[in-house]
């Protein structure tokens, strides 16, 4: 019996009793080896010393302290690094405590902005299909996830999705990866133009698309043309990096691989590592000038703003980041990796697509793969993909179903911790392969109808 609110009610998850670098062990003893960081979280593996001592020390200065009436040393310490290390033009750190914080508090602050500068007819948001940017409200709105927004669409703000970047299912057969990325940027414009072009607040999009289709990366040139039709329309960009950033794909902002800067980037996951809940908002200049020269504050705030030990842990991670290479690791065995898996997997007649950069890859599942046919939804071939992984492999993933349409298709994500070995990636692969091998013989070819 338990009083737990678990996410499935009909099941209670094994006992997580232990972990330390890439393990996690439960209460009967088994040990897991962790594919996925959790989420995407946790960059520097388990138990790492550095930021346990960080945590440790900050505890014992002071632990928390409300930012209505004080900021704290390491609050400011850790907005100085992430400034430092920020896209070009950035100014001000919103420290949150997750990543659907992090995207609610930047809707609000775009929003409040066009306020402020006297534009208060802007009220719309354009997003993209089959991405996710968080269980919030407001974040559930401008996300495209169906299964996530169905039984809540009637209280979700208005918000127009336009297509995601996926040249796997959508790029023609006759236009090139440049091509594709300007048609999509002429849909873009197209919904501006819908709207109104003065009355759209903003776009919002994954850099690089995370949960909900399985690692989508940006064809060449599409986030530049992107910025292009937001700057003619006077559009802000809002880049929702908190999976994809903080060094998962190997450069510490995943926009740094597309040439392109935006105004708002929400950051989340890696930046604490998982060792406490930390998320923030890296804002542009001319944001914040605009409150600090109108109204003189940001009409938002949490409870756990700049929380001194969440802090603590993302100071010392980010320093650990930088001290020890990892962003360099995170780009030549993420290369190495991809070529594992396109080894234990390519030619395996249900993997559809192996895509990914750094540390973050995705494998879709298809039932034929020269029609790229998703496999029926009833089977949810993801859920035992994750079990067969987990019970019998010993191996951490995150499968997700619904990568096509939010109905019909399967996938599995990987986002390992940087510290993760060649060895460790080699597992990984061979880990998975013999997972997917086990549940595609057993459900056999079952297309979706």
């Amino acid at each position: 019996m338990t009083h737990v609110f678990h996410r499935h009610l009909r099941q209670t998850p094994p006992v997580a009793a232990s972990a330390r670098g890439m393990t996690i062990r439960d209460a009967a003893g088994r040990e897991y080896l962790d594919a996925s960081g959790g989420a995407a979280v946790s960059s520097l593996g388990h138990a790492h010393p550095d930021v346990m001592a960080a945590m440790h020390a900050q505890i014992d200065k002071i632990a928390y302290a409300h930012t209505s009436f004080f900021t704290t040393e390491v609050a400011e310490e850790l907005a100085d690094e992430l400034i430092r290390t920020a896209p070009a033009g950035m100014s001000h750190v919103y420290l949150v405590s997750g990543g659907s914080e992090a995207v609610e508090s930047a809707l609000k602050m775009a929003r409040q902005y066009f306020v402020e500068i006297g534009q208060p007819q802007r009220t719309h948001f354009i997003a993209r299909r089959q991405s996710y940017h968080g269980n919030t409200l407001g974040a559930l709105a401008v996300g495209g996830n169906a299964w996530r927004r169905e039984p809540f669409a009637p209280i979700l703000v208005p918000a127009t999705h336009v297509s995601p970047c996926y040249p796997y299912r959508e790029q023609r057969q006759d236009e090139t990866a440049e091509q594709y990325g300007l048609r999509l940027a002429a849909e873009l414009e197209e919904a501006i133009l819908a709207q109104g072009a003065d009355r759209v607040i903003a776009f919002v999009a994954e850099t690089v698309g995370g949960a909900t289709a399985g690692v989508l990366t940006p064809v060449p040139g599409y986030f530049k043309a992107v910025r292009e039709v937001c700057d003619r329309y006077g559009v802000l960009l809002i880049l929702d990096e908190v999976m994809c950033g903080m060094g998962r794909t190997g450069t510490l902002h995943a926009c740094e691989q597309e040439g392109v800067v935006p105004d708002l980037v929400t950051i989340a996951k890696g930046l604490g590592g998982g060792y406490q809940p930390i998320g923030a908002v890296l804002a542009q200049k001319k944001i914040v000038d605009a409150m600090s020269e109108g109204s003189g504050f940001f009409q938002h705030g949490h409870t756990y703003l700049g929380h001194p030990v969440a802090c603590a842990a993302a100071l010392a991670v980010q320093r650990v980041i930088h001290r020890d290479g990892l962003l360099a690791k995170v780009q030549g065995d993420g290369e190495a990796f991809g070529a594992m898996l396109r080894e234990a997997l390519g030619a395996h007649p249900n993997v559809g697509d192996i895509r990914g950069r750094g540390f973050f890859w995705g494998i879709e599942l298809v039932a034929d793969r020269a029609r790229k046919t998703p496999f029926a939804p009833a089977l949810k071939l993801h859920a035992q993909i994750k079990k067969a992984a987990m019970v019998q492999e010993g191996l951490l993933c995150y499968p997700f179903g619904g990568t096509v349409d939010g109905r019909q298709g399967d996938h599995v994500l990987l986002a390992p911790p940087f510290i993760a070995s060649r060895e460790d990636l080699r597992e990984i692969a061979r880990r998975l392969a013999s997972a997917i091998d086990t549940v595609t013989s057993a459900v056999g070819a079952t297309p979706a109808p």
